[in-house]
């Protein structure tokens, strides 16, 4: 409400502007008739004005909300691979037992172009995101999880989470697993019934973070060069990766 009586007020003072200016011509010059011409001229010329501004004008400043939103949203998923994301990436794809059948598609290129990220997205469909969970640690999973859990709290808390479906599923995805991990006191005596289910519970994460990891590694080659080559010098994916630049 008080936005809107802002509003009105502000538009009772450019109307009032308006007159005054027009009393001020017509008392300089004493032209009524250019006045009135020019008036009508203006009027005749208003709904064009109006298409102008409602049509182009309002989609060129919406399509700018959403690049600032995508910009932010960006940030939020690059603080999430730096501080958890990518530590995870790497410990589920130690455990894949199929890696090797998409580990090249995932090392990442300096000129990889936009249809070649599409491509190897498609590829990860048909990927079946297994775990061996006789090849994690759990504890040390867990470990990591509850660590870094209040940090993922504060993230979900981000309110620009909310233009990003997929994003925040992956968040979920990987409360549960936290939770599933943390309510469980000896991870070393589990039955085989229940580690099948802390597989699935992982693979759901795993298969989340794979897609987000590609989609973000797009969007920092086509933004950020520098922040995109640091992220393909320290690939999860890649054995032979380092921070360090040879070249």
């Amino acid at each position: 409400m008080k936005k809107l009586d802002w509003q009105i007020r502000i538009g009772l003072i450019l109307v009032v502007v308006s007159i005054v200016l027009y009393i001020l011509h017509y008392l300089i010059f004493q032209n009524f008739h250019f006045l009135s011409e020019y008036t009508l001229f203006y009027f005749a010329f208003m709904p064009i004005e109006v298409i102008f501004v409602t049509l182009v004008l309002d989609q060129l400043l919406e399509f700018r909300e959403v690049e600032d939103r995508m910009e932010k949203l960006n940030m939020v998923i690059g603080v999430f691979f730096s501080e958890e994301g990518t530590r995870l990436l790497k410990e589920f794809a130690a455990s894949d037992p199929d890696i090797e059948q998409i580990r090249n598609d995932l090392v990442v290129g300096q000129k990889w172009t936009d249809r070649q990220f599409e491509d190897v997205k498609r590829r990860l469909n048909d990927h079946p995101h297994n775990i061996d969970i006789n090849k994690v640690d759990l504890e040390n999973l867990r470990n990591i999880l509850i660590s870094k859990r209040e940090f993922s709290v504060r993230l979900l808390e981000n309110p620009v989470l909310l233009e990003h479906e997929s994003f925040t599923e992956l968040l979920r995805s990987v409360f549960h697993l936290t939770e599933e991990l943390e309510f469980r006191k000896d991870l070393k005596a589990l039955p085989q019934s229940d580690l099948i289910h802390i597989d699935k519970d992982m693979e759901r994460v795993y298969a989340r973070l794979i897609g987000t990891w590609l989609d973000y590694m797009k969007y920092m080659k086509k933004r950020y060069p520098y922040l995109y080559s640091l992220s393909m010098r320290t690939n999860p994916f890649d054995v032979n990766a380092s921070p360090i630049v040879t070249q």
